[in-house]
C-alpha cells in the first residue's frame, strides 16, 4: 500500500469513527451535539456529587443490630464505583442522559429501617433480593407495561411534580427553606432560612447562584447551568478563604490537603441474600422487600418520565424510547447498589440538570460516569462543591419542568384532579412515590364515580390496589402483629 494510500486511510477513519458515536447514540437525529451532551454530562455529575458525602453520611451513621458501623471511605468508594459503572452501563445500553446513583429515601430505609433488625450484610442482601425481583418485573413485561398503563396527561403531571419537587430540593439542601422544629410552638411546618430570614455568607452564595442562572438562561448562554455551578463554586471558595463562615453544611468548600486518595473496595460482595429471613422472619422480609419494590419502582417510573418528557423524549403515545432496556438496567443498578454496600442504586432526577444543558442522550451518561470514576482517586477534589454552589441549578430544572403543566387539561376533574395530587404530594411529602399513589389512587376513584370504570387500565387498577397496601402499610403491620 502506498503512502498517500495509507493517509487517505487515516484521513478516512476519523470521520467514520465519529460518524460512528453519533449514530450509536443519536446525537444528531435528537437534535444535539457533541458539546452538549458533555456540558450536560459535567451538569448531572456536579448537580449529584453530593451522594459521594451524602451517601456514606447516612449509612455511616446507622448501626446494625449488633452495633456494627460501616466505614465512611469504603462507603464513598462503594457509592462512586456504582455510580460510575451503572450510569455508563445506562448510557450506552438505555441511551438516555439518565444517571444513576445510590438513591435518596431508599437509603434512609437501609439505615434506620432494616439495618436495627438485622447485620448489614442481611440488609444488604434485602436490596440485592428487592432488585433482582425489579428485574423479573421487567423481564415479564409487567413493569413498562405499567408504565404504558399511564394517561399520557398523567405522565405530564408526574414531570411537573418532579419539577417542583427538584426545585424544593434544591432550596432545602441550600437552607433557603428549613423546618421549623417542634419546640416553637408553632403551626408553620417550614420557613425562609433558619430563623425566618436570610443569612450568613453560604446563602448569599446560593442566592446569587440563583439569579446567576436564571439570568444565563434567560440570555440563552450556552451551558448556563454548568457555568452557574463552576462560577459559584470558585466564589464560594473566595468567600469561605475571606470570610468567617460558621458552617457550609455537608461540604465545605476549601481546597483539599491532598487531591488523590486511594480507593478502599473493602464492602464490594458484603451481602447475604437470604440471611434476614433468619433474622426477623418471613412475613417481615416480605413486607419490607414489597416497600423497598414498590417505592424504587416508581421513583424509578417518575424521574425516567420526567427526565424523558424534560428532554423531549416521549413519543406521540407519551411512551420512553427503549423502555425495557432502562427499567432493566435500573433494576440491575439496585442489584449492584446492594452487592456493593453502597445501597439500591436508582435513576437519578437531577439529570434533569444535564438536560437542560442540552444532554439527549446516553453519550452524557459517558462523561458522568467517567468523572464518578475519577472521583474513585480525587474524591477530596471533586467535593469541594458545596450545595450552595450546586443547588441553584435544580431550582432552574424545577422550573424547566414545570413549563409542561400547560398541556394538563384542568376542566376535566378526572386528569385535573389526579394531576393536582401528584403534583402537590410529591414535594409536600418529599416523595415521588407518594405524589404518584396519590394521582393514582384519585383517577380510579373518579373514573369510577362518573360511571367509567371500564376505561380505566387493569394495570392501573392492579396498581392502586397496591398503593392502598403501601399507604396502609402501618396498620397492616399491626394487624399482622409485625
Amino acid at each position: 500500500m502506498s503512502e498517500a494510500q495509507k493517509t487517505a486511510g487515516r484521513q478516512d477513519a476519523g470521520p467514520s469513527t465519529v460518524t460512528g458515536v453519533d449514530r450509536f447514540f443519536r446525537i444528531t437525529e435528537r437534535g444535539s451535539t457533541f458539546g452538549r451532551e458533555i456540558r450536560g454530562g459535567f451538569a448531572t455529575f456536579f448537580t449529584m456529587a453530593y451522594i459521594l458525602v451524602l451517601n456514606p453520611l447516612i449509612l455511616g451513621s446507622a448501626k446494625d443490630k449488633s452495633g456494627e458501623q460501616l466505614d465512611p471511605v469504603q462507603l464513598t468508594t462503594a457509592t462512586a464505583l456504582v455510580a460510575a459503572v451503572m450510569t455508563i452501563v445506562m448510557g450506552v445500553g438505555g441511551n438516555l442522559p439518565l444517571a444513576l446513583a445510590a438513591g435518596l429515601g431508599l437509603n434512609a430505609v437501609v439505615a434506620f429501617q432494616l439495618a436495627p433488625l438485622m447485620s448489614w450484610d442481611d440488609a444488604m442482601g434485602l436490596i440485592v433480593l428487592e432488585g433482582l425481583l425489579i428485574c423479573v418485573l421487567v423481564v415479564t413485561g409487567l413493569r413498562e407495561a405499567v408504565m404504558h398503563a399511564i394517561p399520557r396527561q398523567l405522565k405530564q403531571a408526574i414531570s411537573v411534580g418532579i419539577g417542583l419537587f427538584i426545585a424544593l430540593i434544591g432550596f432545602v439542601d441550600a437552607g433557603f427553606v428549613t423546618r421549623i422544629p417542634d419546640a416553637a410552638n408553632t403551626t408553620v411546618p417550614v420557613q425562609l432560612g433558619s430563623t425566618g430570614t436570610l443569612a450568613g455568607w453560604p446563602m448569599l452564595v446560593f442566592c446569587v447562584g440563583v439569579l446567576l442562572t436564571i439570568g444565563l438562561l434567560a440570555r440563552k448562554v450556552r451551558g448556563a447551568i454548568l457555568v452557574s455551578i463552576v462560577t459559584m463554586t470558585v466564589v464560594a471558595l473566595a468567600v469561605n478563604a475571606l470570610a468567617d463562615v460558621e458552617t457550609w453544611g455537608l461540604t465545605t468548600p476549601e481546597w483539599p490537603d491532598t487531591i488523590v486518595d486511594a480507593p478502599d473496595f473493602g464492602l464490594l460482595g458484603q451481602f447475604s441474600l437470604f440471611g434476614a429471613f433468619g433474622q426477623v422472619g418471613v412475613v417481615t422480609v416480605v413486607l419490607l422487600v414489597f416497600t423497598l419494590i414498590l417505592s424504587d419502582f416508581f421513583d424509578t417510573m417518575g424521574t425516567v418520565v420526567g427526565v424523558s418528557a424534560e428532554a423531549g423524549l416521549l413519543d406521540e403515545d407519551g411512551k420512553v424510547p427503549g423502555l425495557g432496556k432502562v427499567l432493566l438496567i435500573d433494576g440491575a443498578a439496585a442489584v449492584a447498589g446492594g452487592a456493593a454496600s453502597a445501597s439500591s442504586a436508582t435513576s437519578y432526577i437531577e439529570s434533569a440538570a444535564g438536560v437542560g444543558e442540552g444532554a439527549r442522550t446516553g453519550f452524557a451518561n459517558l462523561v458522568t460516569g467517567s468523572l464518578f470514576g475519577l472521583a474513585l482517586f480525587l474524591t477530596p477534589l471533586l467535593t469541594i462543591v458545596p450545595l450552595q454552589a450546586a443547588a441553584p441549578a435544580l431550582v432552574a430544572v424545577g422550573f424547566l419542568m414545570m413549563t409542561q403543566v400547560k398541556h394538563i387539561d384542568w376542566d376535566r376533574y378526572e386528569i385535573a384532579v389526579p394531576a393536582f395530587l401528584t403534583i402537590a404530594v410529591m414535594p409536600f411529602t418529599y416523595s415521588i412515590t407518594n405524589g404518584i399513589g396519590a394521582g393514582f389512587l384519585a383517577y380510579v376513584l373518579i373514573k369510577t364515580v362518573l360511571g367509567r370504570a371500564k376505561e380505566v387500565h387493569w394495570l392501573l387498577w392492579g396498581t392502586s390496589a397496591l398503593f392502598l397496601v403501601y399507604f396502609a402499610i402501618d396498620p397492616i403491620e399491626q394487624l399482622l402483629g409485625v
